[in-house]
């Protein structure tokens, strides 16, 4: 594939390194695509039976309806994540980042600290929507943010969580700090402190040659998307946007028809 080969040549010259994912990322790795709403019920069927979307459920107005099933949603994923392997592509990703002498950065919409399992540096990566890995207070109380250490099991027939997690200041229900549908009451103290060290890391590389590496960024939720394609209106960034389905790319960049672990196999082999 040609695209393959110019990604390969633009890879070799790049002396600073931006990693951005999508959902799509962790397909490969056996992981849920909420992308569309049969995905989304094929994984979780007690929600098809009530009629809710991916965005109707992922609404933090769950934890006081029905705190059990807010829990048994996130509890559920929580577990799928930690047991989750991350794909080959992210061993690829580490190895060619270590080669370039780790002057990376990694932006993502995910939840599920792949990028942190794999063994990337947790002080280069924002994570723009949270992680499900750190609890909240749902009122907020306070601004406190603590790393969820629960174990949570679910009945799957009915979706609901054997037991509640409450915060550890007030003692009502705590959820995860993740910027969910609707949401007014994220705390957004880590992932401001992740913006900072990102807002640093574009300064201290604002000349050098800067490859931005796409994978599983759709345009339903276009956050992802949009970061790579206002970098590459600077002349000094190259975007490689890894996507089966919508590889579309603004002038200059290098749309790649692919799966991300096949795409990173086929440009590292």
């Amino acid at each position: 594939m040609e695209n393959i080969q110019k990604a390969k040549e633009v890879i070799a010259n790049a002396e600073a390194i931006i990693i951005t994912a999508g959902a799509g990322m962790g397909v490969d790795s056996g992981l849920p695509d909420f992308r569309g709403d049969e995905g989304f019920w094929k994984a979780y069927p007690p929600i098809k039976k009530l009629g809710l979307s991916f965005a109707q459920m992922a609404n933090p107005q769950w934890f006081e309806k029905d705190p059990h099933l807010a829990w048994g949603f996130y509890g559920h994923r929580l577990e799928l994540y930690r047991k989750t392997i991350p794909h080959k592509g992210f061993k690829l990703l580490l190895e060619f980042v270590k080669e370039k002498n780790e002057n990376y950065f990694i932006f993502t919409s995910n939840v599920d600290e792949q990028f942190q399992k794999a063994g990337f540096d947790e002080e280069k990566i924002y994570e723009i929507h949270g992680s499900i890995h750190h609890l909240q207070c749902t009122t907020p109380c306070s601004n406190e943010i603590w790393k969820n250490e629960e174990s949570i099991e679910v009945d799957m027939q009915t979706l609901k969580a054997n037991k509640l997690i409450y915060c550890k200041n007030c003692g009502v229900v705590a959820r995860p700090n993740i910027l969910m549908f609707g949401d007014w009451h994220f705390i957004d103290k880590r992932a401001s402190s992740q913006e900072k060290k990102l807002h640093n890391f574009l300064m201290q590389n604002k000349n050098k040659k800067t490859l931005i590496i796409e994978m599983g960024a759709g345009t339903s939720i276009p956050t992802i998307r949009n970061f790579g394609d206002k970098l590459t209106k600077k002349s000094n960034f190259t975007l490689i946007r890894i996507n089966p389905t919508e590889p579309q790319v603004p002038i200059g960049g290098i749309g790649i028809d692919l799966g991300a672990k096949e795409a990173l196999e086929e440009i590292f082999s």
